[in-house]
């Protein structure tokens, strides 16, 4: 990777955030996706035109897989992974708590990831090997210890109507253990949070690719630890998350087994 992938990863991650912040509170078209609280408006779809017009137009030979349209097929052996607008329910409603998320991948693994926050106007940079920045200013996971002095995210599945594995007892259990909980309905934001020391601790159970692409790496680079639910790599094709600063990391752990275990078996 070079400073170019970087310097165009950030340039049309802003310029989709000035846009998604642009048209906050608008009047919109909000559409279902497969569930009636899973939704996409027509700035998720503009915003993700966006993005892949000016990566396709910069590096043709990469694929893409972006959280609206699919997968773009490269030959670079390259893929660049774009949630467009995370928060989208958010977004609907006129919450300003949203982000834009690209991350590009290579053979190795996630090299690169932007995390953008077009209300704060924020942007947070995490290369693989180089740690991760916000506007310049390198960025470290926080020091607390234990679980019971941790503020701790997290957030539900879109199918909960539906599901029995719907993390309102997991979400109960930390709620008795750790300081706070708190569920803002962006899984960007938590893990680019996460990196700069303003939580301590994140767990999802269900997530598409786009979603912890740029984030993991953005913990990872400063200092913290990400996991599956069950202490194992992360699986970018079908997430399951636990990201912690490290220290609290076995103890969400424990409280996932201790509360899973008798539900799954």
């Amino acid at each position: 990777m070079t400073s170019r992938e970087r310097a165009v990863a950030v340039e049309v991650a802003q310029a989709a955030g000035a846009m998604l912040r642009d048209e906050l509170g608008r009047a919109r078209r909000i559409e279902q996706k497969d569930t009636p609280i899973n939704l996409v408006t027509e700035m998720d779809s503009r915003a993700e035109a966006l993005i892949v017009a000016r990566l396709t137009a910069e590096f043709p030979d990469d694929a893409i897989l972006a959280e609206e349209r699919g997968t773009r097929a490269g030959r670079s052996g390259r893929r660049w992974i774009v949630d467009p607008l995370d928060g989208t329910t958010n977004y609907a409603h006129g919450v300003p708590i949203f982000a834009v998320s690209i991350a590009l991948e290579d053979r190795a693994g996630v090299a690169l990831g932007v995390i953008h926050d077009p209300n704060l106007r924020e942007t947070f940079v995490a290369e693989r090997g180089r740690g991760v920045h916000v506007d310049g200013t390198r960025l470290a996971v926080s020091p607390s210890k234990r679980l019971h002095e941790s503020l701790v995210a997290t957030g539900f599945p879109y199918d909960i109507r539906e599901t029995a594995d719907t993390n309102l007892a997991e979400h109960a259990a930390f709620s008795l253990r750790a300081r706070a909980v708190r569920r803002m309905g962006s899984a960007v934001l938590y893990l680019a949070w996460l990196a700069a020391g303003r939580i301590d601790g994140y767990w999802e159970l269900r997530l598409g690719p786009w979603d912890v692409a740029a984030g993991s790496l953005m913990v990872t680079e400063a200092g913290g630890r990400v996991t599956n639910l069950t202490g194992g790599p992360l699986d970018l094709a079908a997430p399951q998350i636990v990201a912690s600063n490290g220290h609290i990391h076995d103890e969400m752990l424990a409280i996932l087994a201790e509360v899973r275990r008798p539900r799954l078996g």
